[in-house]
């Protein structure tokens, strides 16, 4: 498991990214990425951006990813940090890792994910790790860009802006292509309603209520079965924006001082 530290403020936050695919950022992303943490570092936070395993086995399960984390945390940061913050399908993980190992953290945030993921959204991820893992550049661009321009009207867009961003997409993935494969299978059994009522540490969850990952159902109904949750929705906002969204950070800060 790989990592990027920014800051060194006396208070840890844990940021478990999206994917499926895990990555330290470089260049250009990683100073947006940067942007984006900023009021943490000034509200005297250390952030630790930890990829997943490398060379995960085939049948690598979301609540075995959780062991992972919860794993570095015991190794890494003495068996505790102060904040998760946990974004789609790390958001996935977080679930597990809020109801399988609560002593590893003080709070926790799930951004942009819920209990199970759409039939949509299990089909795109699956088909762009058989694009990643075939080295198939335009294939993969192509399929991203159903995430920004989704529905048959917007195909030629797809098809004309695949190949440029397909080739940034593998330009900038340091990870094993398989590794892909095996988070996009586990997406594909992921349901965590079985285990959401045994989660106690808070929870924040904030949810778009456009999200064709994570339907506005789904995520209510995640909010019900978690014991102490709050649900915050950013309207009109899709899976992607919200992700990129300022009052995210806004948020989980005031959550973490209690407001």
């Amino acid at each position: 498991m790989e990592y990027l530290c920014w800051g060194s403020g006396p208070k840890t936050l844990l940021f478990i990214q999206g994917g499926p695919g895990s990555t330290v950022p470089q260049g250009i992303m990683r100073r947006m990425i940067r942007r984006q943490f900023e009021p943490y570092l000034n509200a005297g936070f250390s952030v630790w951006v930890v990829t997943r395993r490398r060379n995960m086995p085939p049948g690598h399960t979301i609540s075995d990813m959780a062991g992972d984390y919860a794993h570095v945390i015991t190794e890494e940061f003495g068996g505790h940090v102060d904040v998760v913050v946990a974004e789609s399908f790390g958001g996935m993980i977080a679930q597990y890792l809020a109801a399988l190992h609560p002593d590893a953290f003080g709070r926790i945030v799930v951004v942009i994910a819920a209990a199970e993921l759409s039939d949509w959204g299990k089909d795109v991820d699956a088909r762009m790790a058989g694009a990643l893992v075939s080295g198939d550049a335009g294939r993969a661009g192509t399929v991203f860009a159903e995430y920004l321009f989704p529905g048959p009207r917007l195909t030629w867009l797809r098809r004309l802006l695949g190949p440029l961003i397909g080739g940034r997409l593998l330009a900038a993935s340091d990870y094993p292509p398989e590794d892909v494969q095996t988070e996009a299978r586990a997406e594909l059994s992921f349901n965590s309603r079985a285990v959401l009522p045994r989660i106690r540490p808070p929870v924040l969850l904030i949810c778009g209520d456009h999200d064709r990952f994570f339907p506005r159902d789904v995520a209510a109904e995640t909010a019900g079965l978690i014991p102490d949750c709050t649900l915050i929705w950013y309207e009109g906002l899709g899976h992607l924006r919200v992700a990129a969204s300022s009052r995210v950070a806004r948020d989980v800060l005031a959550f973490v001082n209690g407001n």
